[in-house]
């Protein structure tokens, strides 16, 4: 028994956040039927070995003919939600919108997840993860100043602001019908995600600890929260805010009684001390920084590519990282303590509409 055991799911053939979002659902136990288009497969779709379709059961259905929208809409009846990625209006013009399918079944969590939401003036524009972030203003703190804003490609908007806010809104939805008997219409846009997880950094403003001119924040322009270059060509990160732990990273680096770090808050300072350091971390390697600093409280951590972070020993130990059939993927989470982590994989399997009605209770 899992915690979304009993939970059935109709995830449509997408890109990006919608069948991320599927992934997690089955992860934690759903029941997730993605519904694919006969032919070729969707961008990124490496077949029953996919990681975002792990845990899930495939059925083919062109939504384009009738006998294909009818046992989809069967399923439909039986289902505790749907999801699906498509532009504003696709799913109405083929029939199977929102208030068709809440008709059918009025406890029906209807999950859609955009880039720019279901209305307004760019609802039915093109775009990616690094549009809506630049938008919702959560792409401004990212890189140098003076250098053009970076963000690590689709975590941002695809991951975080898109795919993790519709899980939550399709499980807000799913407990809503629960409790009421009749379920919702989520529309999850990563420009509304993006924005809202810039609220912690928006409080610090309030507060006079974040400013909108780039480095001059808290966050985006001391010496002592940032990455620094090594002498053998790798990086480190440095994340010491609090005064303790500042003091702790000024021992480890011999500066405690230099003058020119005594102030820690003192914005006037931070370039001739982040040049300061750039010198300094570059004096050794990222494996010497390590075994200097690393489970100390600096907050500190090497910067890895992923398949270094798999063999990291704190990542082995909680297993975070697989590789299963030559391929690193991360295993489920968050964890549950009445569960054990799950390790291994269950790849995506083939099966047909009438098998998945009779196992979901159609008479």
């Amino acid at each position: 028994m899992t915690v979304l055991s009993g939970i059935k799911i109709i995830e449509i053939e997408g890109i990006g956040p919608a069948p991320f979002c599927g992934m997690h659902l089955a992860d934690l136990g759903a029941d997730v039927i993605v519904i694919e288009r006969p032919g070729a497969p969707a961008f990124g779709d490496s077949g029953n070995t996919t990681i975002t379709k792990r845990g899930k059961r495939i059925i083919k259905l062109n939504l384009k003919d009738n006998d294909g929208k009818t046992r989809l809409l069967k399923l439909v009846e039986h289902a505790d939600g749907l999801i699906e990625g498509m532009r504003p209006g696709v799913m109405e013009r083929l029939g199977l919108g929102p208030d068709i399918c809440c008709e059918i079944n009025p406890k029906l969590a209807y999950g859609r997840v955009t880039g720019w939401g279901q209305d307004g003036p760019l609802a039915h524009a093109a775009g990616h993860d690094i549009n809506y972030n630049a938008l919702s203003g959560a792409l401004w703190y990212s890189g140098k100043p003076g250098d053009p804003p970076f963000a690590t490609p689709t975590l941002i908007g695809d991951i975080a602001g898109g795919a993790l806010y519709l899980t939550i809104g399709m499980l807000g939805a799913i407990l809503q019908a629960q409790r009421t008997g009749k379920g919702d219409i989520v529309d999850a846009a990563m420009i509304d995600g993006s924005a809202h997880m810039m609220n912690l950094i928006l409080s610090l403003k309030a507060i006079g600890a974040v400013s909108f001119e780039r480095g001059k924040s808290v966050l985006d322009g001391p010496h002592w929260f940032d990455t620094y270059a090594c002498s053998c060509g790798g990086f480190i990160s440095i994340g010491s805010l609090e005064p303790k732990f500042y003091s702790l990273l000024l021992k480890h680096l011999n500066l405690s009684d230099d003058p020119d770090f005594r102030d820690q808050m003192n914005t006037g300072k931070w370039p001739v001390q982040k040049a300061r350091l750039t010198q300094i971390f570059k004096t050794k390697s990222r494996d010497e920084w390590s075994d200097l600093m690393e489970g100390t409280d600096v907050c500190f951590a090497p910067v890895l590519h992923p398949g270094e972070a798999a063999e990291h020993p704190h990542i082995k130990y909680r297993q975070i990282y697989q590789t299963i059939e030559g391929n690193i993927e991360a295993a489920p989470a968050p964890r549950f303590k009445s569960q054990s982590p799950k390790t291994g994989r269950k790849n995506s399997v083939p099966t047909n509409v009438n098998q998945i009605l009779k196992e979901w209770g159609h008479a």
